[in-house]
């Protein structure tokens, strides 16, 4: 019936592409206002905010325009940064714009959907999302419209029924003529496979510990200075005059630059990826790939190559070879060609058989197990024997001299009668086992997942080293030991979101492989789903990456990405933490013991400012990859910053002590203090962003350039005494040759206990 049925001459699309314009909605524009007017009401702003307007009320003019300054620039950094990384996810989103099965000139081609005209005759299966409206003039299929109308049940499309842009097939397939494209479809936009969220819910939950950790230290400390005040002898004027420093210890805990430092960090990486094959969806699934320590793998197109031949051909009826095998070259799809059609497709030109253009034909879809076509007074059906000796109760007796262990089995019944079966087979890729190695060598458990039988997939398994045993999806269950596990076989993709969720309640982080409609579930349900490069549109919608090339090799390089972003986090979160704690712990003793907050206001601003600024670069530096699974363990980090913070302070209060005692005034000990302070904040970045000591590695250009503009201008301001009591070079050089001695000796200490650390957690893991 399809042949009806046809499109428009390629002259005809050209000049209604002239006329109506791509087949797309340009995105509304960023609003930077409005993103800034957001990052105003927030957690962090708020405690900003109240800061300034205690700061107003008690008359401190030249800090609440600091303060201010700082609320503003952590508002106009956040949404700078936040419209940085929707740019480069809307860059990539255009590499992910599907394609359609679209007749121009007669001929079925393969075209970008941006490129489709009104008119147009396209063919539609499972697994499609629509990108324009369409009317349907063949077939029966059925949609999934909730994108549209927020209802998941499938709506059935028959003959002359509209489908629209944006919606899945869910069910059947058919023919459609694209009836509105671009604004005037009834979506009014046109198919966006990115999730443009630049603040992943992580990010928020991350940050809320933080300050969590930072305020409680804070408020302990406040407190024991307040009442250490009336102990002092202080009174109610005394409380009075210490709250803007009091105020300017909590500002100090917030961290403004934690959204900036990750938003840019992600959108980094996934702009690094995209050069390297892989398109991210979602920023989320780059720093879950950390996490990741179970990965469920697709054999065919991921573990073996993407291309299936025919190894083996046995002519089991009464009718010559070239016959039965034109007969059963009519049973395959022309229109929307897979794997295994593609295979016996390739096999009859080799050859030489003749195409037969089928009277009738029907694609293949799981419900029946084969696909079906009228041809020359003859019934020819393709598909899997199990289902087709529903059909022919004698197939049976037979196939006794077929081995349908070797590989794919693919039956032919011609009007009914089993008249001959095709093995096909799945070549290993040649990258397979030295990847799924590297896999394994990061802590990454890889189980195969397959259709095909125990046996075969047994032997795939044993060519690429994955080692433990391969059994039927029939004996799996919550009980199956995981760690002696190689591979799944006779797996249905409705198989894959039970076992997904099943290893999710086990602890497991998981990650997946998949192509189909069915996969799309599982996909989305995996904390890194991964869609193949061939793998429908609905697939690539649900994962969080898309794979552009075959083959394992790009998996390690997500892994990679994932790695590079949790060490620059957990290098910021321990600086974070370590330099607050350092600054409200030193001023505090310093208090109790000199009865005097040793740093002048002026310079605790520019301090926590200072130090934003190089905090917000680490997003962009040098890392090293690790070689197990990370996980966010707050606690574990608090202690390991609070550790080195307890170490700079116990030096720096020696530090104020000699100062004190030998008789340097209270502005000049101030000013070193801030010296002190801002060096140590930079000493930290270098000591705990690399595993070696901190003068044995260099970060990236950009928070190397930072940091010495950043000590530069500390230099400057205390020389020439700006916002400070000014101070001789030589109290400057005391001050730096005691940074300098103080990181060298936590260094000497804190190397030794981190990568002992990590050699019991990788044996631990081994």
């Amino acid at each position: 019936m399809s042949d009806k049925f046809h499109g428009l001459t390629q002259a005809e699309a050209d000049k209604r592409l002239k006329e109506d314009g791509l087949n797309e909605v340009p995105e509304p524009e960023y609003n930077f206002f409005k993103e800034f007017l957001s990052k105003l009401w927030n957690l962090s702003a708020w405690i900003l905010e109240a800061a300034l307007i205690l700061e107003c009320i008690l008359g401190k003019w030249v800090q609440s325009l600091f303060v201010l300054l700082m609320l503003l620039f952590a508002a106009f950094n956040g949404a700078s940064k936040k419209k940085q990384s929707r740019r480069v996810l809307n860059n990539i989103s255009h590499k992910l714009t599907p394609t359609v099965s679209v007749e121009r000139d007669g001929k079925w081609i393969k075209l970008d959907s941006k490129q489709l005209v009104k008119g147009d005759l396209i063919s539609l299966k499972r697994g499609d999302v629509l990108a324009a409206d369409v009317k349907i003039v063949d077939g029966n299929l059925a949609c999934d419209e909730s994108s549209i109308t927020g209802e998941s049940k499938p709506v059935k499309k028959a003959i002359d029924d509209t489908a629209f842009a944006g919606t899945t097939v869910v069910e059947g397939d058919g023919l459609a003529v694209v009836t509105a494209t671009g604004k005037d479809s009834r979506s009014g936009k046109t198919i966006n496979l990115i999730n443009n969220s630049a603040a992943p819910g992580h990010l928020q939950q991350l940050l809320t510990k933080i300050i969590y950790y930072l305020c409680l230290l804070d408020g302990v400390l406040t407190l024991v200075i307040i009442i250490a005040s009336f102990f002092k002898g202080g009174n109610f004027n005394t409380f009075i005059n210490m709250l803007p420093f009091l105020a300017m210890m909590f500002i100090a805990s917030i961290p403004v630059a934690m959204p900036s430092t990750f938003a840019l960090s992600n959108s980094f990486e996934a702009t690094r990826l995209s050069k390297e094959g892989v398109l991210t969806s979602d920023l989320t699934g780059i720093q879950d790939a950390a996490n990741l320590n179970l990965l469920l793998l697709d054999k065919t197109g991921t573990i073996t190559e993407n291309k299936t031949a025919v190894a083996a051909w046995t002519d089991l009826s009464d009718l010559p070879d070239k016959d039965v095998l034109a007969l059963a070259g009519a049973a395959t799809d022309k229109r929307n060609a897979g794997i295994i059609d593609t295979a016996i497709d390739e096999y009859l030109v080799e050859n030489n058989i003749p195409v037969m253009n089928a009277e009738n034909f029907t694609p293949f879809t799981s419900d029946t197990g084969y696909s079906m076509a009228d041809v020359a007074g003859h019934n020819a059906k393709l598909g899997s024997f199990k289902q087709l000796s529903l059909i022919d109760k004698h197939a049976d007796e037979e196939i006794s001299g077929i081995n349908f262990k070797a590989g794919r089995s693919v039956a032919v019944l011609i009007d009914d009668k089993l008249a001959g079966v095709f093995i096909l087979q799945d070549k290993v890729r040649t990258d397979s086992k030295a990847a799924l190695a590297e896999l394994k060598k990061r802590g990454v458990r890889p189980i195969m997942l397959t259709g095909d039988n125990q046996k075969t997939a047994a032997a795939v398994a044993e060519q690429v080293d994955l080692t433990g045993k391969v059994i039927s999806i029939h004996d799996f269950n919550e009980n199956t030991d995981i760690n002696d596990l190689a591979g799944i076989a006779d797996v249905l993709p409705e198989d894959k979101l039970k076992m997904v969720k099943l290893f999710q309640e086990k602890g497991y982080i998981v990650g997946m492989t998949g192509d189909g409609v069915n996969d799309a579930p599982a996909l989305k349900q995996a904390e890194v789903g991964i869609a193949v490069s061939n793998a429908a549109d609905v697939a690539k919608r649900s994962g969080k990456m898309v794979l552009l090339d075959d083959g394992l090799g790009s998996i390690v390089k997500i892994l990679d990405a994932g790695h590079r972003v949790y060490q620059r986090m957990t290098t910021w979160s321990l600086t974070k933490l370590a330099r607050t704690a350092e600054l409200t712990m030193l001023l505090t003793f310093g208090y109790l013991f000199f009865d005097y907050i040793p740093m002048a206001l002026n310079a605790m601003v520019i301090y926590t400012i200072m130090n934003n600024m190089v905090t917000m670069m680490i997003g962009t530096d040098r890392t090293h990859i690790t070689y197990k699974p990370e996980n966010w363990n707050m606690a574990k980090l608090a202690k390991i910053a609070f550790s080195l913070a307890a170490g700079w302070t116990l030096i720096g209060i020696g530090f104020v002590w000699f100062l004190n005692t030998h008789g340097w005034s209270h502005g000049a000990v101030s000013t070193m203090v801030y010296v002190y302070l801002v060096l140590s904040a930079m000493l930290i970045v270098l000591i705990t962003r690399t595993r070696k000591y901190f003068w044995q590695d260099y970060p990236s250009k950009l928070v190397g350039s930072v940091q010495i503009a950043d000590v530069l201008l500390t230099f400057i301001l205390a020389l020439c005494g700006w916002a400070m009591v000014q101070i001789s070079i030589q109290n400057l050089a005391i001050t730096v040759i005691v940074a300098i001695i103080a990181a060298i000796i936590i260094d000497l200490i804190y190397q030794p206990v981190m990568k002992n650390r990590y050699i019991i957690t990788i044996n631990f893991i081994n």
